[in-house]
């Protein structure tokens, strides 16, 4: 069995930055062929130009995880509302569904098919933390999980990794990926 670990950084990140090196590391080892994408235009574009370009990039199978940070995770809101087929297991980090400041966020879509969404991904995690200094705090996870199911896991951790929070491991997130 292939299976296929897509990784996506947050609003104005790389693929370089905070555990993501660290998870492709561990998927890597576990036998997955892992893709850690950069996309400087993400939550820069719009979302109805920015997502067709990354559908067109990436293949999605039921044997997918789709892992994202921050804007990345937004991302995956959109992503899953438009594939065609059912991926294995999406994990949103420090993700959100409506705008968590007054700052502009193109990488949202004005309203969610949310059954499209479950339709396609078998598990579902939101990570938040209650002390998220950009606003994509256990509220935003709550609002998700309450249209989605899932699972919630809220913790205290900040943002999950940001330029003034090291956050090199995420040990949770090795044991959550199947």
């Amino acid at each position: 069995m292939n299976r296929t670990a897509i990784l996506f950084h947050g609003t104005g990140a790389h693929p370089d930055v905070v555990w993501l090196p660290w998870l492709r590391q561990r998927l890597t080892e576990r036998g997955y062929t892992v893709q850690v994408p950069h996309y400087p235009g993400l939550n820069v574009e719009p979302i109805a130009t920015f997502l067709p370009k990354l559908l067109a990039n990436h293949s999605f199978d039921a044997n997918t995880v789709l892992v994202g940070h921050s804007g990345g995770a937004a991302l995956l809101l959109a992503l899953l509302e438009h594939i065609d087929t059912r991926v294995g297991q999406a994990i949103l980090v420090a993700g959100y569904c409506t705008p968590p400041t007054t700052e502009d966020e193109p990488v949202l879509q004005q309203d969610y098919d949310w059954a499209a969404i479950r339709a396609h991904v078998r598990d579902l995690y939101f990570i938040n933390s209650r002390e998220d200094p950009y606003g994509c705090d256990d509220t935003q996870g709550r609002a998700m999980f309450e249209r989605l199911g899932g699972t919630q896991i809220v913790r205290d951790d900040g943002h999950f990794g940001d330029i003034d929070q090291p956050y090199e491991s995420f040990e949770l997130l090795d044991r959550l990926i199947d």
